[in-house]
């Protein structure tokens, strides 16, 4: 069991993308979630926290949510992890173009996940919540008490659904379904904007209530 789970959010890009370090302190393993640009200061964040990164793991495929897997994989050796659904990173570069975002091209993933997967890291033990909707293979991480939704759910709001392989329907049904069953304490840390609760998101969001 984690004693001290270390989140250190960093916020990335001109799309100000949260960037999640995840670590466990009792073993100084951890995890990069969403690396979506400024890979110098996402590194030294890193080594400032003495942490071995053994994944790196996306909620989805969007550029600003991968923009600095090119420099990361340079100077951390470790997996890049993706749902099934959203292998084709470089696929997902060209539309970056809409928003003016110019990365160099990701890697291929190295390490393809599927709903329900359990990642062991350390003492931590991630869930792969498959939450398609924003991307058809978007998912959440849910390890503990936190929940790592990318840009499935924000802070009273939703993720947009208006992109190639976006559904309105399906993501609406992947919040409900998959997410608000969730414990009302767990802390959500979106993939933009500030942390809110599933509680908070159950009652307040005026996209799920009623």
């Amino acid at each position: 069991m984690v004693k001290v789970m270390i989140i250190e959010k960093l916020v990335v890009g001109p799309l100000a993308t949260n960037c999640y370090i995840v670590g466990d302190d009792s073993t100084g393993t951890g995890v990069i979630i969403d690396p979506g640009a400024d890979g110098k200061r996402i590194i030294k964040k890193v080594d400032d926290l003495r942490l071995d990164i053994k994944l790196v793991l996306l909620t989805h495929g969007h550029v600003d949510h991968t923009g600095a897997l090119k420099n990361l994989q340079k100077v951390i050796n470790a997996d890049v992890a993706v749902h099934t659904d959203d292998a084709d990173l470089a696929g997902y570069r060209s539309s970056g173009s809409i928003f003016g975002l110019f990365y160099p091209s990701p890697p291929p993933p190295d390490r393809l996940l599927k709903d329900n997967e359990i990642l062991d890291i350390g003492h931590m033990h991630f869930r792969v919540i498959h939450t398609p909707g924003h991307t058809p293979g978007g998912i959440c991480l849910l390890v503990n008490s936190a929940l790592f939704s990318g840009d499935t759910l924000f802070k009273f709001g939703i993720g947009r659904s208006d992109l190639p392989g976006g559904d309105h329907i399906l993501l609406i049904e992947s919040i409900r379904n998959r997410l608000l069953i969730l414990s009302d304490e767990i802390t959500v840390y979106p993939g933009h904007g500030e942390n809110t609760t599933i509680a908070g998101e159950r009652d307040c969001n005026p996209f799920l209530v009623g």
